[in-house]
């Protein structure tokens, strides 16, 4: 699938790491860097702008080694970028941690993964239809 893009940041376009990977390395696109406080959460800019095809999504996730070694999450995660939108694809990052972070200039901030999705249509009813789990919601089988 090919995805216009127009990168008005100064870094490489996102590119998949591995012939498998599902997503892509967001990079910050700022001036300086950004140092985030304990329990602070920042928009961080990418520079990028892109037009998905209708029927599509861009899902906007943590890095796996930033949450693990640095407490760094998205805070909205995923976030979605929708296939209308053409505004800067931006990063809502919070520091989760105890300790300060800084992000630099060109630093992977945060994987891109792109997905088909549907659109429902609500159909007003009355009842649903039975099932084995019923009206089960947390926690309902316990804990095993």
């Amino acid at each position: 699938m090919k995805i216009k893009v127009i990168n008005n940041g100064h870094h490489p376009l996102p590119t998949y790491a591995t012939e498998q990977s599902a997503g892509m390395d967001l990079r910050a696109n700022i001036e300086a860097p950004i140092t985030l406080q304990p329990f602070e959460r920042r928009l961080i800019g990418t520079g990028l702008h892109i037009a998905l095809p209708a029927g599509y999504e861009a899902q906007i996730r943590p890095r796996s080694g930033l949450a693990l070694k640095h407490g760094l999450t998205v805070l909205n995660s995923p976030g979605t970028v929708d296939a209308d939108y053409r505004g800067e694809i931006m990063v809502l990052l919070m520091n989760l941690s105890n300790e300060d972070f800084t992000i630099n200039d060109g630093e992977r901030i945060a994987q891109m993964v792109i997905a088909r999705h549907e659109q429902a249509r609500f159909e007003l009813v009355d009842e649903l239809d039975e099932t084995e789990r019923g009206e089960g919601g947390y926690g309902h089988t316990g804990v095993k």
